[in-house]
């Protein structure tokens, strides 16, 4: 089955995710974990986490989170020859272009910052982009 990694410490942003997949009925499971190192486990199998097979559409990643951050998952994630291919979109609340350089020198898909504003040009194309993927995984 086709799926999606949330990976989001929010318990408000986990549930406006799932209740916007419900209502848009996007044909994929939807995963989450609430910092990088649940992330990582779901993704590789250890520490009793049962991996998601087969990987993940896409991941969508915040960056503040406890434990191990968003940056520290992404360095940890392209690190792994088997998901380094797994695409990400950011989806978090910081606008400094530093975060967003950090981003994509890590090789993001998109940086969409929350909550979506499709007044902001930039959003509005990483959404799109993101909607994109999702809906050329179901050919």
């Amino acid at each position: 089955m086709r799926s999606v990694l949330l990976v989001e410490d929010d318990f408000f942003d986990t549930m406006t995710v799932q209740k916007s997949f419900e209502k848009f009925n996007v044909p994929h499971k939807l995963y989450t974990a609430f910092n990088g190192i649940e992330a990582l486990d779901l993704l590789l199998g250890r520490n009793g986490a049962e991996a998601i097979r087969p990987l993940p559409e896409v991941i969508l990643l915040d960056l503040n989170m406890p434990k191990m951050n968003g940056f520290e998952f992404l360095g940890e994630l392209r690190a792994q020859p088997e998901l380094r291919q797994v695409p990400v979109f950011i989806t978090t609340t910081s606008e400094m272009d530093i975060d967003r350089l950090q981003a994509e020198n890590l090789d993001v898909q998109g940086y969409i910052v929350k909550p979506i504003d499709f007044e902001n040009t930039r959003d509005m194309v990483d959404s799109m982009n993101l909607l994109e993927v999702l809906l050329k995984s179901e050919d």
